[in-house]
């Protein structure tokens, strides 16, 4: 499996079908592994709280979740993992299965039908924790406890980042722990129809953030608009140093001066 390193993070070079064959072929009873998927949000925080990068580095699977951040790496002409964003990756995941247990942790129980009805060969487990969990250590438990105790091949985490992926590396460090995590955001509420995506052409353009700013802006703004553009201002850079006037790479540059002095 290729890697590439991006903006900081090792990225798995997999897309969405790719990814979820992968995952149908991992043996169900091997030690819990978890799968993560960053996007520029993510990269702000944990160039923020850089305690935090050892929860992506123990991830089996780190899989990127930008068109944006694709777009803007092939246009600076860096290599640049594809994409396999956790709703995609969700919702051909839960069409490929068949009558398999599903553990769901941190989705509203009133939507659940609607989730079910579109994806009926997935029972689902829920279990809804309270807010603020990570100032709770007894509901934080009682949510690694369940991942645990369920044993399902699949377990959906959508508590947000990074309350997420600290939850997949808590339930990984238990011995009993098995089957597949992955750390989804609002993947379901998408699945679950919720939420509207983006139109198609939206998504592949990698604006589909802009479809979410413009939907719920007092929530998104500071995250799109202040957080993440730094993020983006920062892979510019990278390919600045890497690359000489008009994206040539340094290296050709190099034989070019050379060839000039000769």
């Amino acid at each position: 499996m290729v890697s590439i390193n991006l903006l900081g993070l090792s990225f798995d070079d997999l897309n969405v079908p790719e990814t979820v064959t992968k995952l149908l072929d991992r043996n169900p009873s091997e030690p819990f592994a978890y799968v993560v998927t960053p996007n520029a949000d993510h990269i702000a925080r944990l160039r923020r709280l850089p305690a935090l990068f050892p929860v992506y580095q123990g991830a089996w699977l780190c899989l990127l979740d930008s068109q944006l951040i694709f777009h803007l790496a092939r246009l600076c002409r860096m290599p640049a993992p594809r994409v396999a964003t956790g709703t995609d990756v969700t919702a051909l995941l839960l069409s490929s299965l068949l009558s398999q247990d599903v553990a769901i942790i941190g989705f509203g129980a009133l939507h659940l039908p609607a989730l079910q009805e579109r994806c009926p060969s997935a029972n689902f487990i829920l279990h809804t924790p309270p807010m603020n969990l990570l100032q709770n250590p007894v509901a934080f438990a009682e949510a690694r406890d369940f991942a645990v105790r369920t044993k399902a091949r699949f377990t959906l985490i959508g508590l947000g980042s990074p309350l997420q992926e600290l939850l997949a590396q808590a339930i990984a460090t238990e011995p009993g722990a098995t089957g597949i995590g992955l750390c989804i955001g609002a993947a379901l509420e998408f699945c679950a129809g919720v939420k509207p995506r983006a139109p198609t052409w939206m998504q592949r353009a990698g604006l589909e953030w802009f479809h979410r700013l413009i939907r719920n802006p007092r929530r998104l703004a500071r995250r799109y608009l202040i957080d993440d553009p730094p993020v983006l201002v920062s892979l510019i850079a990278a390919a600045s140093k890497s690359y000489g006037p008009g994206l040539v790479p340094q290296s050709q540059l190099s034989q070019e001066s050379n060839r000039k002095l000769k």
